[in-house]
């Protein structure tokens, strides 16, 4: 089996490459993801979803890997990160940052011998994947970030019944079929689950294929799962990370799904607009696993995206975003203009964002005190009193 192993911390990360050709492809999950979970993508790139374990010109093929085999096909690597799958689990908390685990992703590069790739990333994977091309954005030919948030909370989901019931259920799944039936509906819209393949719903065939999937690769590990959540929480894309991904002017396409509980859209807006005029967004009909929904959507924004790279597309030409008007300054609470007026409807929202925002972070807090409160109980044991003297 194919591992990589980072320098210096004993890490181990297995992976696994698919396809033959020039073009580098690097897939990095999300949270509680296996490099599995890219199968559609891996199957639209390549045309195979066969791995090339076990030939040599996949691993650390240096120049002659480069070059590979066909003169216009696609090679793609997709790894499982730290704490899932098949690659170490550290103990620590502290082991796990967006940061750290973009540097996970260099040393997959540099084992695989790959001077430059395009990166995708899913959720936690396209947080990493941001981190990433802002550490070394000389290497990246272009990104792809699918169901982005700007991590900390910006992961929390909006506010409603069925979400709070999502979060609830998630926390207490002890099982592959308590956990399954959650992930549907953390994964997908509920239109797109209940739509009918013959006789079944998708929702009941998902079902047997998710609780067969999780019981063949186990339930992630506390260690694996609190790990990877404190690398989301505690992510952050600064001012000056962006403007480095900017300036070094690879394409980016912001990928999402409108109907996304987990990560709202609305972030993923506000990534591609700072990322303008370099940023695409691909609003699709889907739920949090967009790639899996909407497949061949995804599969060809990914694929314009390379060729786009390939035929150096300018990004003004790139972009669908909106040019910016000159002669509006937006503050945290107005939109003022070069007359002096004051728009009474960006006031409204901009408050209705900011106590969005304060109910999310009571919400998260109140999640938060659950889960250790719950552990706190456990973890007491019944103290055993001695029988009376009187």
């Amino acid at each position: 089996m194919p591992f990589c192993e980072v320098r210096n911390n004993g890490i181990k990360l297995f992976y696994r490459t698919y396809g033959r050709g020039p073009v580098k492809v690097l897939l990095i999950i999300g949270l509680a993801g296996t490099h599995e979970s890219w199968g559609p993508q891996i199957r639209g790139l390549t045309g195979t979803d066969a791995p090339n374990d076990g030939d040599s010109a996949a691993v650390e093929g240096g120049a002659d890997n480069e070059s590979g085999g066909d003169s216009s096909g696609i090679e793609v690597c997709a790894f499982d990160n730290r704490g899932m799958g098949r690659s170490s689990v550290p103990t620590k908390k502290s082991s796990y940052t967006t940061k750290i685990m973009a540097k996970d992703a260099i040393a997959i590069m540099d084992h695989l011998g790959w001077k430059e790739a395009h990166v995708f990333g899913h959720s936690m994977g396209a947080m990493i994947a941001c981190k990433l091309a802002a550490i070394v954005p000389n290497r990246i030919l272009s990104l792809a970030v699918l169901n982005v948030t700007g991590g900390g909370y910006e992961c929390f989901p909006k506010l409603d019944r069925k979400t709070v019931s999502i979060a609830f259920r998630f926390l207490r799944a002890k099982t592959p079929e308590q956990r399954a039936a959650v992930d549907l509906d953390t994964h997908y819209s509920t239109e797109y689950l209940d739509e009918y393949v013959g006789s079944n719903t998708r929702r009941a065939i998902l079902y047997q294929e998710y609780v067969k999937a999780i019981s063949a690769s186990g339930m992630q590990s506390p260690c694996g799962f609190e790990g990877q959540v404190n690398a989301c929480w505690r992510h952050k894309m600064t001012p000056r990370e962006i403007e480095m991904i900017r300036s070094t002017g690879f394409l980016v396409s912001v990928i999402h799904g409108r109907h996304d509980v987990i990560a709202q859209i609305y972030y993923a807006r506000r990534l591609a607009e700072k990322l303008h005029p370099f940023a695409r967004m691909v609003d699709l009909h889907g739920g949090h696993l967009v790639s899996h929904e909407r497949t061949e959507e995804v599969n060809q924004a990914l694929l314009e995206l390379i060729k786009a790279t390939e035929m150096k597309v300018s990004p003004e030409d790139w972009t669908n975003l909106p040019t910016k008007r000159p002669g509006w300054i937006r503050s945290k609470f107005t939109l003022v203009s070069n007359t002096g007026g004051v728009s009474d409807v960006s006031i409204t929202y901009c408050m209705l964002e900011r106590l969005h925002l304060v109910l999310l972070y009571f919400f998260s807090m109140f999640v938060l005190v659950f889960e250790y409160g719950r552990k706190a109980i456990r973890s007491l044991k019944p103290v055993k009193v001695g029988a009376s003297l009187t």
